[in-house]
């Protein structure tokens, strides 16, 4: 029988925290129009582009693609935060949610993190930490095994182990 360890329990605890973080995340815009259908996401695009915090490498990207695409976009980030929330939260899927995960955090990193072309380096870490330290986070579960414990995964994997160790019947 496997014993779960501290490190698996530290990122079993870890994966469930950031599961329900998206769980908010997502919920909010899934089940209210107002980032969806109401422009909230356009919004926050604008903001980006305005206040000069996305990479200017984006900036063209944003304006071009993404606000073109902005409500098709919205319902795409917002039903992908709600299924990332719940891959996590259950442990079903985890690897391919936390590489979408990585992805989308990278991809917020650069649309809104940008600190000025004469920051330096450190300031670069620091404008970006909300969204650098999900990213690490995703990143441990890519490598790691997010469904080490308390996972649907483990779960499935303890009764068939539990099916095959017992005696046959009388």
């Amino acid at each position: 029988m496997r014993t779960t360890s501290r490190n698996d329990t530290a990122v079993t605890a870890l994966r469930i925290a950031v599961g329900v973080l998206f769980l908010i995340f997502g919920e909010y815009k899934v089940f209210g129009t107002t980032f969806t259908l109401g422009g909230g996401f356009q919004g926050w695009i604008h903001r980006f582009i305005t206040e000069g915090a996305a990479y200017p490498f984006m900036v063209p990207v944003l304006e071009r693609f993404v606000l073109v695409h902005g409500t098709a976009i919205a319902f795409l980030v917002a039903y992908g935060e709600l299924a990332i929330g719940i891959a996590l939260t259950l442990g079903v899927l985890s690897r391919a949610a936390s590489a979408f995960g990585l992805v989308y955090m990278l991809t917020l990193l650069v649309s809104s993190n940008y600190p000025g072309a004469q920051a330096p380096l450190w300031q670069y870490f620091g404008a970006a930490l909300d969204h650098l330290v999900l990213a690490l986070c995703f990143g441990a579960f890519l490598i790691g095994n997010p469904d080490c414990a308390l996972s649907i995964r483990a779960y499935r994997r303890r009764s068939a182990a539990g099916v095959r160790s017992s005696p046959p019947p009388a």
